[in-house]
């Protein structure tokens, strides 16, 4: 695409041409050209959870951060700023329309830190342009895009990193790794916990976006809907048309460390149990409620407390339940083993491997060197569909019976219906 920046600017402003950009569907013959002293070139998109994308990339030896990018031209600034204090050798180029990062031959990988609903349709036209991905949690909106996302990685041949960092700190991994050696004998169960003391968003009133807000760039590949000032910048979470509430917001963190130490890929049956208890608002996704999951011969849970924070609770992030024990993780870069009596016999914590530089420093590795991701996205992924089942569980008010070797649900047309979104003309992905 290489259009002027007048033509590049009506473009953004015609909603109808928004998905031409998917005319492209091959990646370009060559990877994009060698960075200077194997420099990885990165663009970072949406300015909230990608400030720290920035400061993770920055955190690595060798990596410039070459675009930041923001539908918002306020957080743009202020973003652009911010990168320039940390990044004082190389001058970054600020954007409000991440296809800008596509077009450059020069740039290796996209950040995406957008709402969820970016994370698979930006994904896919990223890696069709040649450009490696690092994409936050969940990695998609909805079961389809997870399958979609995955397929594009292998097809065009492009690492795509899912952030979920627990899979680079380095406590967690040898815990992990212990499980495997049968510290706490077979692992039959394993237990998620998530508080917080999340206020009401409210009624949302309509109006017109601010001045600073591109709002069909921002609402991108979904199907357009008017402006309410309680979903910009951060209240689309709890909406099911944007985002997946705190199943995809906070569940997949731990559900992710749950599924790799139980060593398990689908589930037979999901359900959930909850409501939005706390608040009379617009949100329409659960504050309170559990999660169950059924591999057959072991299972999982997620229990949520979003608008309490049960202080007086000290549960794990995550605990894992054996035939010889049990083994606790706090969230951190630590775990903990119990024998059957409940006495401490093993504990790992501090230490280098924690935080979200090291799950940026794989990422690079892998673009330099080949080296394996600790989270690729046909991994990443099989997390986020325990979420995207979960929340159609509960919107379906309905246990899921799924196939246990792709996570398909069977025998429930109400359910199979949310396995997909609609999209907006042009913006579905294609892979």
């Amino acid at each position: 695409m290489n259009s002027s920046p007048v033509s590049r600017r009506r473009f953004v402003q015609s909603t109808g041409a928004l998905g031409a950009v998917l005319a492209f569907a091959k990646p370009p013959a060559v990877l994009p050209a060698e960075s200077p002293g194997n420099r990885v070139v990165v663009g970072v998109v949406g300015l909230s959870r990608g400030m720290a994308h920035v400061a993770g990339h920055l955190g690595v030896n060798n990596v410039e951060v070459a675009y930041v990018c923001d539908v918002d031209s306020a957080r743009l600034a202020n973003g652009l700023k911010t990168t320039e204090s940390k990044q004082p050798d190389r001058k970054p180029q600020g954007v409000g329309d991440f296809r800008r990062i596509l077009d450059d031959k020069n740039i290796d990988a996209v950040s995406i830190a957008a709402p969820n609903f970016w994370h698979t349709p930006m994904a896919i036209l990223a890696m069709q342009a040649g450009k490696h991905v690092y994409v936050e949690k969940p990695g998609s909106h909805n079961p389809w895009e997870a399958e979609a996302i995955v397929a594009a990685a292998e097809k065009y041949k492009r690492k795509c990193q899912m952030g979920n960092q627990r899979r680079s700190y380095a406590n967690v991994i040898e815990g992990i790794q212990k499980l495997r050696e049968g510290v706490i004998g077979q692992v039959l169960f394993s237990r998620c916990y998530y508080n917080g003391a999340r206020p009401s968003i409210k009624k949302g009133q309509p109006g017109q976006p601010p001045a600073t807000l591109n709002w069909t760039l921002w609402q991108g590949p979904t199907p357009e809907r008017p402006y309410k000032d309680n979903l910009h910048p951060y209240n689309w979470h709890w909406h099911w048309h944007y985002g997946g509430g705190e199943m995809a917001n906070n569940g997949i963190h731990a559900l992710d460390v749950s599924r790799w130490g139980l060593g398990v890929d689908y589930p037979k049956k999901v359900t959930f149990l909850g409501a939005r208890y706390h608040w009379e608002d617009d949100q329409e996704t659960p504050d309170t409620g559990s999660a169950v999951f059924d591999f057959g011969h072991c299972g999982a849970s997620w229990d949520d407390s979003s608008c309490n924070p049960r202080g007086g609770e000290k549960l794990p992030f995550v605990a894992f339940y054996g035939t010889k024990g049990s083994m606790l993780m706090s969230g951190g870069n630590d775990y903990t083993v119990y024998d059957p009596k409940g006495t401490e016999i093993d504990k790992q914590s501090g230490g280098p491997g924690g935080g979200d530089i090291p799950h940026f420093e794989n990422f690079s590795a892998a673009i330099r060197e080949n080296k394996p991701l600790n989270s690729p996205i046909s991994e990443g992924q099989k997390g986020s569909l325990l979420c995207h089942l979960a929340n159609i569980s509960y919107r379906t008010s309905s246990v899921l019976t799924c196939d246990p070797k792709n996570g398909h649900i069977i025998g429930n047309p109400e359910a199979q219906k949310l396995w997909k979104r609609e999209y907006r003309p042009g913006w579905e992905p294609k892979v």
